[in-house]
Order: structure tokens, then C-alpha cells, then sequence
């Protein structure tokens, strides 16, 4: 056998198996997180243990019916992870906002101060900023404000015993385009006792979508924010400033999908850590500055 079809015939296989290797990794590790998880543990257990079984007493009939069913199972995959494939098509697509950067910047200081001026004197709030997905399709009911992002504004549709007070409101540009909205809560099983349906609801919210939520904590005054499944708390104004501007304002359009593949596969992304991040313990947000 000449030398080149020997070598030729060991870098094949080699390829096909770490080719193999890579995608069975980073399918566990979108998945790793999500609420599918532990489906996914289920299916690969129950899937194993019959192809083991088949092969050990030689079932033929039922190994040809584990061979035809890869159709099914995709689907069945597409079913369950729709939320969070949805949410990697929306983001690989890059899709833009109607909003210009100097909008959005406009938007996030106006987020940062009522969320200063609320936690004060703790008045609870719930903002998502919509991205590429749009969140009326995952948010129930709601009031159509549509009218411009201001902290008096805010603040108003948060004041206590106000009708639209309850629920959260959702921004988008420079309009705050909802209120009152109802979130989807998240199904975790691994979360505090003790966490509010606020945060439980912006946890939920940014599993099926790619918003920035933020929640201003009545009980506390601590403000946090939900991205991609997970919570961070009591974040200071300068680091809610820092992470919605490095989020929201999207880079030029030859880098994006660099940075979307940079986020995507960072093990510190992502849902696949920690469900709640707490920065420091609840205490008083600075107060803002009065003329």
C-alpha cells in the first residue's frame, strides 16, 4: 500500500472524529443551562441504555427503529430549545435596531437615573430594553404607551397604587413603547426562596430573548439586571452604565459577528453559569445629585 493512501486513511477518521467531538461539545453547552436541560439528561440516559441493550442481545427490529427516528428527534430537539434557538438565529443575524447609537445611549442614562431616583426611595420597577427579538412576542398583554424614554416618565408608570404599576415596561430606541406587561417567569428550580417575582420574571424574560432587563428591587432598593438566563445584583450605576453600553450599542457591522462568536462560546456568558450573580449585599443606591 503506497504511503500517501496509508496516511490519507488515518487523518480521515481522525478529522471526522474530532469534527464530531466539537459539535457534540458546544451542543451540550448551548443547551447546558436551559430549561431543556435536564430533558436532554433524560433522552441521552433512556437512549444509551436501549442501544446497549439492542446491541448486547442483538435486537435487530428495535435498533432499525432507533436508526429511523433521527428525524423525529430533531424535531424533537427544534420543539423543545425553540426559545433559545430563536434567540442564536435572531443574534447570528445581527438583525438592527431602528434606533441610532446616540438614542440608545440617550436611553440608557435616562434607565440609570430613574433607577438611581427609584431605589432611593425604593419604588420597584422592571424595564426590558427590546433588541433583534421582538418582546411582544413573549410578553402578555400590556398598555401601548409608545411615547419618549424620560425619568419623569418612568417613574410615574412605577409610582405606587398607579394602575399600570404592576408588570414591566418595555423599551425600545428611545420609546418606551409598553407598560404594564406581564414577563414570563423563569422555570429554574435552582434559585433562592427568597427571590421576587420581579427578578424571577426578568430571569425569564431574557431566556427567550436577547433584551436587557432591569429590575429595581422594592424590598431592598438594589438594583440588577437580567441577561441571557442569568441575574446580576446589586450592581452600582457605573457598572449598569458600563455593561448595557458594551450590550446594547452594537459595533460596526464587519465586527459584529466576531464579537457574537466571542460572547456566544465565552464560558462566562451565557446561562451556562451561575443563575444569580449577587456583586454586593443590599444596602442603599447613591442618591442622585439635586440642584
Amino acid at each position: 500500500m503506497p504511503e500517501h493512501i496509508h496516511i490519507t486513511s488515518l487523518w480521515r477518521p481522525a478529522l471526522e472524529i474530532l469534527i464530531l467531538a466539537v459539535l457534540i461539545y458546544f451542543a451540550f453547552k448551548f443547551v447546558r443551562g436551559t430549561r431543556g436541560w435536564p430533558v436532554v439528561i433524560g433522552f441521552v440516559v433512556v437512549l444509551l441504555a436501549l442501544t446497549a441493550v439492542t446491541t448486547i442481545l442483538n435486537l435487530q427490529v428495535l435498533r432499525w427503529i432507533l436508526g429511523s427516528a433521527s428525524v423525529f428527534i430533531a424535531a424533537g430537539a427544534v420543539v423543545i430549545f425553540q426559545p433559545e434557538l430563536r434567540r442564536m438565529l435572531a443574534e447570528l443575524g445581527n438583525l438592527p435596531l431602528f434606533a441610532s447609537n446616540s438614542e440608545q445611549r440617550e436611553s440608557i442614562e435616562v434607565i440609570i437615573e430613574t433607577c438611581i431616583r427609584l431605589a432611593d426611595v425604593k419604588i420597584g420597577a422592571l424595564i426590558a430594553v427590546e433588541q433583534s427579538i421582538q418582546l411582544q412576542e413573549a410578553v402578555e398583554s400590556g398598555v401601548k404607551v409608545d411615547c419618549d424614554v424620560t425619568p419623569e416618565m418612568l417613574e410615574t408608570i412605577f409610582f405606587p397604587n398607579n394602575a399600570m404599576h404592576d408588570g414591566g415596561v418595555i423599551i425600545k430606541g428611545d420609546r418606551i413603547m409598553y407598560a404594564a406587561a406581564i414577563f414570563p417567569l423563569t422555570q429554574r428550580s435552582d434559585l433562592n426562596k427568597t427571590l421576587g417575582t420581579r427578578h424571577r420574571a426578568a430571569i425569564g424574560l431574557s431566556e427567550e430573548t436577547d433584551a436587557v432587563i432591569v429590575v429595581v428591587s422594592e424590598e431592598t432598593g438594589m438594583v440588577s439586571y437580567a441577561y441571557k438566563g442569568q441575574l446580576t445584583r446589586g450592581v452600582t450605576p457605573e457598572e449598569l452604565r458600563a455593561f448595557m453600553t458594551s450590550v446594547i450599542l452594537r459595533p460596526a457591522k464587519t465586527a459584529s459577528y466576531i464579537r457574537w462568536l466571542r460572547i456566544k462560546f465565552n464560558p462566562a456568558n451565557g446561562s451556562n453559569g451561575p443563575a444569580v450573580i449577587t456583586k454586593r449585599e443590599a444596602r442603599p443606591v447613591a442618591k442622585p445629585n439635586v440642584k
